[in-house]
């Protein structure tokens, strides 16, 4: 059985620098926290909080020492906040997290309706719509676009993890129903990487694995992608994970990581893979 790995698979620069930045504030002997998990990735925190960076669920709970702010970015207020407590505050926003921030302050300032691409729920999404001066509307495909939309000026911004199908979609639903529209793609470039060279080798692979957290955004999407051109998708934190049954009868697995996945924690999955076949 081989294994083949996509062009453009697991940890991306935005969550590298992310991670980097907190041990590196570990390293210098202050009580370091994050403000909630600093990527979604269950087996890169626990990492972290061997190394002595403990997660904080809000800004109540750190009174004092080192605060980094997670990848997925926060309400500038919570910033403020932070610095009015005397907290040293490190911000490991992703670059491309902040360009969504400034393109919806943007569009919010040019006196547009803010839509914004992505999960209500997400904490990227709640970060941007801060941004936007918390008044956004915020959908993940055309059905939930509400029967009036508020302006006939509207900006559209997206969260950097979604698909340019997806966006494609929603401004296209958007366009006959406004007088003006201006679109912001703040889809991540390696994002868009990692979807397309996934679903390419999905296409060719008899079974395809997806390793990344249960709980990012980045990576469920990879599996979406992938299981849309290969039923035999499947979508694992660990190497424990893996079921010997998936790979009966195959020749050729394909496996793929999301932008929020360690090397360390691919490769597991892969040697695990391999002493399979």
């Amino acid at each position: 059985m081989e294994v083949k790995v996509a062009k453009h698979a697991g940890v991306c620069y935005g969550v590298e620098r992310a991670l980097e930045l907190a041990e590196e504030a570990a390293e210098s002997g202050t009580r370091v926290r994050t403000l909630g998990p600093l990527i979604h990735n269950p087996q890169a925190v626990l990492a972290l909080r061997e190394k002595g960076v403990e997660v904080a669920g809000c800004l109540d709970e750190v009174a004092d020492g080192t605060l980094v702010i997670r990848s997925h970015g926060v309400d500038p207020a919570t910033i403020e906040a932070a610095c009015q407590k005397g907290l040293d505050v490190i911000d490991a926003t992703c670059p491309f997290v902040s360009k969504a921030h400034e393109a919806a302050r943007e569009l919010k300032s040019g006196g547009y309706s803010v839509l914004i691409v992505g999960e209500a729920d997400h904490p990227e999404v709640e970060g941007i719509c801060a941004h936007a001066g918390g008044e956004a509307i915020v959908v993940q495909d055309p059905g939930e676009l509400p029967e009036e939309l508020p302006d006939t000026k509207v900006g559209v911004v997206v969260q950097t993890t979604q698909s340019a199908e997806r966006l494609e979609a929603i401004v296209h639903a958007i366009l006959p129903r406004v007088a003006e529209l201006r679109v912001f793609n703040t889809i991540c470039s390696a994002t868009a990487l990692r979807q397309r060279s996934a679903a390419e080798l999905a296409s060719v692979v008899d079974v395809m694995i997806v390793v990344g957290g249960h709980n990012s955004g980045n990576t469920t999407r990879l599996a979406e992608i992938c299981a849309s051109v290969n039923p035999h998708t499947y979508h694992v934190e660990t190497a424990e994970e893996l079921d010997s049954s998936w790979f009966s009868g195959a020749d050729l697995v394909g496996v793929t990581a999301g932008a929020s996945t360690p090397d360390v924690q691919m490769a597991g999955v892969i040697a695990a893979i391999e002493n399979l076949g």
